[in-house]
């Protein structure tokens, strides 16, 4: 039986053939040359990170597209893994819905660094380039949905998950709007109110809200909706919605998107909080202010159920 590991890397080699196969055959039908944007990219990577790709000329454009190739890989492997990884976690979605969700995810982790470094902008993108950057990604989310939908791990056969209810969705929501806030309680919450969660765990948890709440106050800290911040944000508030749907027993797909969502707004509605309080009061006290409002959402979101188990127990294995 496969597990959530292999699944990913197979889901993964799986995805990548599908959407390298998708893009030589629109080179194929159009007569267009390979793109030369994971060229381009590999070496601004390899300038960010101040290394030098050996060779000139051909010698070195030669080496940048097998590191773009190599990088495309790894990509494909990657999310193949995660997606995996987010099944285990008890996010079951149907196929279609499934295969958009990673494919975008697929797209953006391509898009997002070339954007990032220049390569490219997809705002001058026209419609021809989006459906050739698309459509494989989509067939690469079909055929990664599919791979880990056929192979279902051990736990996940006996482990039958139940639909989201509306309160688990609407208190997934409010734990996402605290992590917005703090994006330490989005784990941190769920952690210190289970039942059986042991002492390592809840200690570590409460130094990293602590260690939080000390550093906001501090100068010089980013803004939470920068793209260097934000995107921990919104993981912390989906993983912590996963967290509460496995401690249900229930499909974490409508919990994580919520807790994303809720993220998102507790990010930008904190940071609007910050500026208008900022000709009212000194900026410390807006920032306790926020943590009190964070801390009860997160308690009005985890303390329902808190005791049944975040844990996997199973008792028979049925093949």
């Amino acid at each position: 039986m496969t597990g959530t590991f292999a699944r990913g890397l197979l889901a993964g080699a799986a995805g990548t053939t599908a959407l390298n196969a998708l893009t030589y055959a629109d080179m194929l039908r159009r007569g267009r040359p390979a793109s030369t944007v994971p060229d381009r990219t590999a070496a601004a990577l390899a300038d960010a990170a101040g290394v030098e790709v050996p060779g000139r000329g051909a010698e070195r454009q030669a080496r940048t597209t097998g590191l773009g190739a190599l990088l495309g890989i790894g990509n494909g492997l990657g999310v193949g893994l995660l997606a995996s990884l987010a099944r285990a976690g008890g996010v079951r979605m149907p196929g279609p819905v499934g295969a958009v969700v990673v494919g975008a995810a697929s797209m953006a982790a391509t898009d997002g660094p070339t954007a990032a470094l220049g390569v490219t902008d997809p705002r001058t993108w026209t419609s021809s380039d989006w459906a050739a950057d698309a459509v494989p990604h989509l067939a690469y989310g079909a055929a990664v949905q599919a791979v880990v939908s056929a192979l279902p791990t051990r736990e996940e056969r006996v482990l039958v998950k139940q639909r989201a209810s509306a309160g688990l969705v609407a208190r997934s929501l409010l734990l996402g709007t605290a992590a917005g806030c703090r994006s330490s309680l989005g784990l941190a919450a769920p952690t210190l109110t289970a039942a059986d969660t042991g002492v390592v765990k809840k200690l570590g948890s409460l130094l990293s809200v602590g260690g939080e709440v000390y550093a906001d106050k501090q100068p010089g800290i980013p803004a939470r909706t920068s793209p260097a911040v934000l995107p921990a944000r919104l993981a912390s508030g989906a993983g912590g919605a996963g967290l509460l749907a496995r401690r249900q027993g229930q499909n974490a797909a409508l919990p994580v998107l919520a807790g994303a969502a809720g993220a998102a707004a507790g990010s930008f509605g904190g940071l609007a909080w910050r500026r208008w309080a900022a000709d009212l009061m000194p900026d410390w006290q807006a920032a306790l202010i926020e943590d009190g409002v964070a801390v009860v959402l997160a308690l009005s979101a985890c303390l329902p159920g808190r005791r049944r188990s975040t844990r996997l127990r199973v008792v028979t294995m049925l093949d």
